[in-house]
């Protein structure tokens, strides 16, 4: 609605995990490279994990199509409430395997001859699997021994786990240490600190088409950042429901009340007090001299 008012080509701050609009930060470079990384070396089993809506699917999604330009193929899993049953059958449809894809015992044997044929041509496999804390410990326990696929060269399945934090939790458990112990790769995602966020909503009004944007001033980025706490999906929210409040409101600049607005509208829920900055909280530690 409000694209054409501010001079956008296309909506800066849709919620799709779109790699177009990728900013990439410091972390999500480290983390799409580790990625990137361990598949390449057949490190085994990666994980990827991060609070809600700091880009784990878009990761994912850089990943895919970075599998797919390199004619790596993959499984990608997005719906981990999963049987055994079930995850093997969807297994098998995303690898394409030929046969019968009821049959646990079929599909091990076909998975196992792909596997063997692709590393035999120097070509990789990966498993993508999104959500994975909700993953069953059953479940979970057939990824880890399908991470026992392997020849002198490396693993012959590359696997990724991707999931909330609740998964380092999980793996923290003692039934689950034998999957813990063979994780070459951990990456981490957190909501952004206050120069990202400025820079992430400043790239993605540029993607959008407009380059040196004064719609959203620093200050008000700033509390932005606060109130979501730096978690980019939030952001998005955020962001969009103020240039819609903005162009409702036929102004071209955001204000902290409309801000206060929007907080309301989304009910987002932040810290009222604000951390005291560094400076005042050494002054308190300080004893005065008698």
């Amino acid at each position: 609605m409000y694209n054409a008012f501010f001079g956008f080509t296309q909506s800066p701050f849709n919620m799709s995990p779109d790699p177009s609009f990728l900013f990439r930060s410091p972390q999500h470079e480290e983390a799409l490279a580790n990625l990137i990384y361990g598949v390449q070396s057949r490190k085994g089993f990666i994980v990827l994990t991060g609070e809600v809506g700091t880009g784990k699917t878009t990761m994912l999604e850089c990943l895919r199509d970075f599998l797919a330009s390199n004619q790596i193929a993959f499984a990608s899993l997005f719906n981990s409430r999963l049987t055994v049953e079930q995850f093997f059958e969807m297994l098998s449809y995303d690898l394409d395997l030929r046969c019968n894809r009821q049959s646990k015992t079929e599909v091990l044997l076909a998975l196992n001859n792909l596997l063997l044929e692709r590393a035999g041509a120097g070509r990789s496999t990966v498993l993508i699997v999104d959500e994975a804390h909700n993953l069953d410990w059953d479940v979970l326990e057939e990824i880890r021994l399908l991470g026992n696929l392997e020849n002198r060269r490396g693993k012959l399945l590359q696997i990724i786990l991707a999931g909330q934090q609740e998964l380092d939790d999980k793996l923290e458990r003692s039934e689950y240490r034998q999957l813990k112990q063979r994780v070459a790769l951990r990456c981490a995602l957190r909501g952004f600190d206050v120069p990202e966020a400025i820079a992430y909503i400043n790239s993605r009004m540029a993607r959008a088409g407009l380059a040196s944007q004064t719609i959203i001033p620093r200050a008000l980025i700033e509390e932005i950042r606060f109130r979501t706490q730096g978690i980019p999906r939030l952001i998005n929210g955020v962001c969009d429901n103020l240039l819609l409040t903005a162009f409702a409101m036929e102004t071209r600049v955001c204000s902290v009340e409309m801000l206060d607005e929007v907080s309301a509208d989304m009910r987002l829920d932040y810290p009222e007090e604000r951390p005291a900055p560094v400076e005042a909280r050494y002054r308190e530690r300080l004893v005065p001299r008698s």
